[in-house]
């Protein structure tokens, strides 16, 4: 199975809505099967509910995102993931110190797409922060949906032999 994982600082705005998202897109696609699709923060705990605003920019779109919990990175197998795809430098760069072996895996989400720009948090911000975060990054998503699947399909060979 090809897995991604979807990195933010709290595991509680971004990265659940690039998880649903890429879930969404995969189902649209037929794929949603051949996919492990997660998220977690790296400064967060176990726990807690997506944010409002999140749900209720999902929920305009028809995604439901209320059974979301955060899970920190620490608590996962890093090495299960054949994509880390992180919104911000300083995620990634902290996922590269803490798990070099995996630093070929981790990238930004804007990378996928041949940018090289953060994703701005919409935390405390208002319904249309939310909204247009989420029109962010699920144009990331299509726009960088054959380079991810390259990626994923190249780690998960690689991991394989």
């Amino acid at each position: 199975m090809l897995s991604i994982l979807f990195v933010c600082s709290a595991n509680m705005c971004r990265s659940p809505m690039a998880e649903v998202l890429f879930v969404h897109l995969l189902e649209e696609r037929g794929q949603a099967s051949d996919w492990r699709v997660e998220s977690a923060g790296v400064w967060t705990w176990d726990g807690y509910l997506a944010s409002s605003g999140a749900i209720d920019a999902m929920e305009r779109r028809g995604i439901d995102l209320r059974t979301h919990r955060s899970r920190v990175v620490s608590s996962i197998r890093m090495t299960d993931y054949d994509l880390i795809l992180t919104m911000e430098r300083n995620h990634k760069d902290a996922l590269g110190a803490e798990y070099p072996a995996l630093k070929k895996r981790i990238h930004l989400l804007t990378e996928m797409s041949g940018l090289d720009y953060e994703v701005h948090d919409p935390m405390g911000g208002t319904p249309t922060d939310f909204d247009d975060t989420a029109n962010e990054i699920e144009s990331l998503l299509i726009d960088g949906f054959e380079q991810i699947e390259k990626r994923v399909s190249s780690s998960h060979e690689n991991t394989r032999i």
